[in-house]
């Protein structure tokens, strides 16, 4: 008779501490719809040439490019967002540079604007094309320049649109 006494405080306890751990807590839930929107630009090549720098007269030099996109999907109008990869060579965010072609350790930094990194741009069908633009600039300053080692540099940044 003992042992079904204490298999039954046994199993009372049991009971009482799982009730004791039983708690309710909400769930959080969400989706995201994505759009159906796209964007793309009208090429896939552009250059920025910044030409001959003179370190014995070390000027800021900027140069610019234009680019067209076009964005297309269900909506009568599209966001979009531009941005660029800071290049190849970067020390870190929104410090892109160039480097030169013959000594690997030598770079040349630069500044690259993108106008405008975003917006909203009416849908472009086929039968109504609509091309909104991008321009590119960019800037070496004579600072920058003035003490670098002779030669060519370069670099290669990505831009991506995305809607």
């Amino acid at each position: 008779m003992k042992i079904a006494t204490t298999a039954l405080i046994f199993l009372s306890i049991l009971i009482v501490a799982s009730a004791s751990y039983a708690a309710d807590f909400p769930i959080s839930i969400s989706a995201v719809v994505l759009s159906d929107n796209n964007c793309t630009f009208r090429t896939n090549t552009a250059s920025l040439n910044f030409g001959n720098l003179d370190p014995a007269n070390p000027l800021d030099r900027t140069v610019s490019t234009s680019i067209q996109f076009r964005c297309g999907g269900r909506d009568p109008w599209a966001t979009y967002n531009i941005s660029d990869n800071d290049g190849l060579h970067s020390t870190g965010p929104d410090a892109p540079r160039m480097q030169n072609t013959a000594d690997a350790t030598e770079y040349l930094p630069y500044h690259i604007d993108l106008d405008p990194n975003t917006g909203t741009i009416r849908r472009s069908t086929r039968r109504n094309p609509i091309w909104g633009a991008l321009t590119i600039t960019g800037t070496v300053r004579g600072l920058d320049y003035q003490d670098v080692r002779m030669g060519n540099y370069r670099d290669t940044v990505r831009i991506t649109i995305e809607p």
